[in-house]
């Protein structure tokens, strides 16, 4: 039996942690640059705020109405979302973190893992007798959904189902129907079908928009009518794996691997610019950073990089502007996580695709053929024993005090930005970007502690 906790409306849901005060007020969380709409709260949503809008439009579409905005806080929602995984990892016999507002957990039947089957055992005796009947499974999932709701304040909603793509399933029914009471579980073939017959096509989990259309040109409209189609039309129709898998997930057989979730292939970082950019050494900063949290990214799930690629583009929409888009990659001999090493190859790769003379608006940094850190295929003929070790000690010591300082306590000298009077270098990542409505972090920060009166 698999399960997925989901945070309720995330970025709003941490806002209010702090704000109760905004508790039935319409919230909105905007991305990087203030530039649009990324999250709502439910109320934004009957309302009409459409997932997008940009924020200039706010006042015009919605004149004289009270809505509270704020800037992207990642740090704050990693921090609070962090701690719904702990709460989790310690109520659940298995878990994995799906992203930054999603854990699935997994429930082992007796001839799995003698780790797992004595974890379960713990967990059932603890809790509410796993073992016995299903029923327990639902109560487990209401009283996960009150404790954290008590310790952190964050909503959350459970799907329990025999696979994870009827657990995604079963989560929007939680989140839907207050009936269920936070909890949703589908565990006979008659709740499933019931399910599929009601779930769209288009919001089934692994079906892309692409494939949807097609489907749903074919007369498939809800997930019911795609389960219900032969296993041989499936793979003559689209040979693809991922979409044969979800057919077998619909159809009540685990068939989507834990470890093609765990880890990523390949992770981006791309933002677009507060303004556009001319010079090479505003550019390289912002690569700078962008390859950075790539590297703190595999550092976090355990592998390295052998492929770093940067790309480069000017604002389409500045018809009366030269257009430019450009992108590259670098190689390496041996992967590496080593934020250093991950920085220097982006810089390389960037100094080549530079052309002076554009206003370029967006940039990124993609780190690709992933692989486990241990172990790892090494240069013989260039390869230093000691400095390697002594980069990952120092890639540890950062993380560690970053994390228990706050982001961007320590960072290399190319990742920060050039004071506005041009008198040395001082500025972070942080406060590159526009961000006016940005929230404070008192989970991480001492500066941002609430005062109480």
């Amino acid at each position: 039996m698999f399960g997925i906790v989901d945070c309720d409306n995330c970025y709003v849901s941490c806002e209010r942690v702090f704000r109760p005060d905004l508790n039935g007020v319409p919230v909105v969380v905007l991305s990087n640059n203030d530039g649009c709409v990324v999250a709502r709260s439910n109320e934004a949503k009957k309302m009409g705020i459409k997932a997008g809008t940009p924020y200039f439009q706010l006042a015009q579409q919605f004149p004289n109405q009270k809505i509270a905005v704020f800037s992207s806080n990642y740090e704050l929602y990693g921090e609070l979302t962090g701690r719904v995984a702990e709460i989790i990892r310690q109520e659940a016999p298995a878990y994995f973190r799906y992203s930054i507002d999603e854990c699935f957990v997994y429930f082992p039947k007796e001839n799995r893992s003698e780790e797992l089957r004595v974890k379960s055992e713990e967990f059932a005796a603890a809790n509410c007798q796993l073992s016995t009947v299903n029923c327990q499974l639902k109560e487990w999932g209401e009283n996960l959904h009150k404790r954290i709701r008590k310790s952190i304040g964050m909503p959350v909603s459970i799907g329990l189902a025999p696979t994870k793509t009827l657990a995604k399933m079963a989560s929007h029914f939680a989140k839907k129907y207050p009936g269920y009471r936070h909890c949703c579980l589908i565990d006979t073939d008659e709740k499933r079908n019931k399910a599929l017959k009601l779930y769209p096509i288009d919001e089934v989990w692994g079906i892309g928009r692409r494939y949807a259309a097609k489907l749903q040109s074919l007369g498939v409209q809800t997930a019911y009518d795609f389960a219900h189609h032969h296993g041989d039309w499936v793979r003559a129709t689209f040979n693809n794996i991922v979409i044969y898998r979800t057919w077998q997930e619909l159809n009540g057989v685990d068939a989507v691997p834990n470890e093609e979730m765990a880890k990523k292939k390949s992770i981006c970082t791309s933002r677009s610019f507060n303004g556009m950019i001319t010079d090479f050494d505003t550019l390289k900063t912002h690569v700078s950073n962008y390859a950075a949290r790539c590297a703190e990214k595999l550092r976090q799930q355990g592998t390295v990089a052998t492929i770093v690629a940067v790309f480069l583009h000017t604002n389409a929409f500045r018809e009366d502007l030269p257009q430019y888009w450009n992108f590259q990659e670098k190689r390496l001999t041996v992967g590496t996580n080593s934020t250093i090493e991950i920085v220097k190859a982006a810089s390389e790769v960037l100094q080549r695709i530079y052309i002076q003379g554009y206003h370029y608006k967006k940039a990124g940094v993609i780190v690709m053929g992933i692989g486990p850190n241990s172990p790892m295929q090494l240069d013989l003929f260039d390869y230093n024993a000691e400095q390697f070790q002594k980069m990952k000690r120092l890639d540890a010591v950062i993380d560690r005090i970053n994390k228990v300082n706050g982001t961007e306590t320590v960072v290399l000298g190319a990742q920060q930005y050039t004071q506005k009077d041009g008198k040395g270098k001082a500025e972070v990542f942080a406060n590159a970007i526009k961000h006016d409505f940005r929230s404070k972090n008192p989970t991480t920060r001492w500066s941002d502690i609430i005062e109480l009166n």
